[in-house]
């Protein structure tokens, strides 16, 4: 086993790390969401790693030049919306599928880097955007033309995440890490306790994905909160070390596997299999996500 393991490229064993943890994570979430509502789960994910973060700037002091606060708060803002409505799905649909909605990232960063970075696109990374665009299909199963507001939030959560990623690559370059996200676990902190204090006034179904009143967490449920930021704290630790070891696109590759890590951690929490079409689906935007990381080599 340990020479099974050994001979596993290190950023690839380390970004299997990485998606096994944020399986988890969503796992945590998917329990806590039977007991509280899907903002109240953000607010306590973004506000354990917002600890672990103030903690390591303390440890370490920032260096940085800065300069960009509006497109700093734009990340933080639609990285939280990402997260928002992902959580709700969490909640609401088989772990699986909202992880693979939120994996499309990927394809919708491609396109909007094509238009808004004006990095070319191979053929071979438009079949992968058209194949995935099937895929999601598939797993959406759409009546006729009208999609449901868990469809809608899976294919948000996808763009939002490719909004707010490609937002960092900019970021990158004149912020620390930390303060990149910083922002964006305050701002999820911040918000879904404004939301919560004005739940106890106003209340719509419309508006239940980002409206719910608290509910103090009792016995267990502290330790699956803290258990919920430490897996999303680990997830993101091995992430960052296995894009800092091995090419991007092997490693974007590599990620794909927290749809299977999820399947199967989501029918252990009772998730039923999925279905013929909603397994291909699942394939196909495997296969795109693969195909558009290979093409970022």
């Amino acid at each position: 086993m340990g020479q099974f393991i050994g001979g596993i490229n290190r950023g690839v064993l380390f970004m299997l790390i990485s998606s096994f943890s944020f399986a988890f994570d969503g796992a945590f979430a998917k329990v806590l969401s039977q007991n509280m509502d899907s903002v109240e789960v953000v607010f306590f994910r973004n506000g354990v790693t917002m600890i672990f973060v103030a903690l390591s700037i303390f440890k370490l002091p920032i260096k940085q030049v800065g300069g960009k606060p509006w497109l700093l708060l734009f990340r933080a803002l639609i990285g939280f919306a990402s997260m928002l409505v992902f959580f709700y799905n969490i909640a609401h649909i088989p772990l699986a599928d909202a992880i693979t909605f939120s994996r499309t990232a990927p394809i919708f960063t491609a396109i909007l880097a094509f238009f808004f970075l004006k990095e070319t696109i191979g053929w071979k990374g438009w079949v992968a955007v058209f194949i995935g665009f099937i895929g999601i299909v598939c797993v959406m199963k759409p009546n006729g033309l009208m999609l449901s507001k868990t469809d809608l939030f899976g294919l948000f959560s996808g763009l939002g995440a490719a909004l707010a990623y490609t937002s960092v690559r900019e970021l990158n370059r004149v912020y620390d890490t930390r303060v990149i996200v910083l922002a964006f676990v305050s701002t999820g902190t911040f918000f879904p306790a404004l939301f919560m204090v004005l739940s106890e006034y106003f209340h719509t179904p419309m508006f239940d994905f980002m409206l719910g009143k608290f509910v103090a967490p009792v016995g267990i449920q502290w330790l699956y909160i803290l258990l919920m930021g430490l897996s999303g704290a680990i997830g993101q630790v091995y992430m960052t070390k296995a894009f800092a070891t091995t090419k991007a696109g092997i490693v974007g590759a590599a990620g794909y596997s927290i749809i299977f890590f999820s399947l199967i951690i989501g029918v252990v929490l009772g998730d039923g299999l999925p279905d013929i079409i909603g397994l291909f689906g699942i394939l196909l935007v495997i296969i795109s996500g693969v195909i558009v990381a290979k093409e970022k080599e």
